[in-house]
């Protein structure tokens, strides 16, 4: 069971941002202690997306096709085309591009996100918070998935996407009613 309250995620990581209108695309960049091919499978197999990623798939992403994509308190998912899968350097699908290099013994990962600006902020704090629930997963120290609303309603997601919305220069969306603030 997580208990999100004795995680600390730390200060907003700089983040670049490619602006196209109102579709902006966050360059979020983590380094991770594990090998390009252990972190290919957290993000290709459904069962370890489960443990970190705020979507659930209907099939693996590690091959060119079509899956079911459902953004976690979605009510329903979406077919999502997989472009691109090259195991354990690049993956491709929907608005989302991750490069996998080997850095030493680990693995530098880069995902490119592209996302309406008036949300760029909540994506930012959500992928931050993800890239933290990987790293912990795949070093056997698992906190299960923060994602969601489960998200929303953690103290330090509020926290990032505020710091997240000065660092990009835009207003803070608002919460949804049910959310805490704190």
């Amino acid at each position: 069971m997580t208990n999100p309250e004795q995680y600390d995620p730390g200060p907003a990581r700089e983040i670049p941002v490619k602006k196209d209108g109102d579709k902006w695309t966050m360059i979020l960049v983590r380094e991770l202690r594990h090998a390009p091919e252990k972190v290919w499978q957290a993000l290709t197999d459904p069962a370890h997306l489960r443990e970190w990623a705020p979507f659930d798939v209907d099939g693996n992403l590690g091959a060119v096709g079509t899956v079911n994509l459902t953004w976690v308190g979605a009510p329903k998912g979406f077919p999502t085309k997989i472009t691109r899968a090259d195991a354990p350097k690049v993956l491709e699908y929907g608005d989302m591009r991750w490069e996998l290099e080997p850095n030493g013994a680990g693995t530098r990962l880069t995902l490119w996100s592209t996302i309406d600006r008036r949300y760029i902020s909540m994506g930012a704090a959500g992928w931050h918070i993800s890239f933290d629930v990987l790293d912990r997963y795949l070093s056997g120290n698992p906190i299960g998935r923060i994602a969601g609303g489960d998200a929303m309603k953690f103290g330090a997601w509020q926290r990032l996407n505020g710091e997240y919305a000065k660092q990009f220069g835009v207003e803070l969306p608002s919460w949804p009613a049910s959310a805490a603030r704190s």
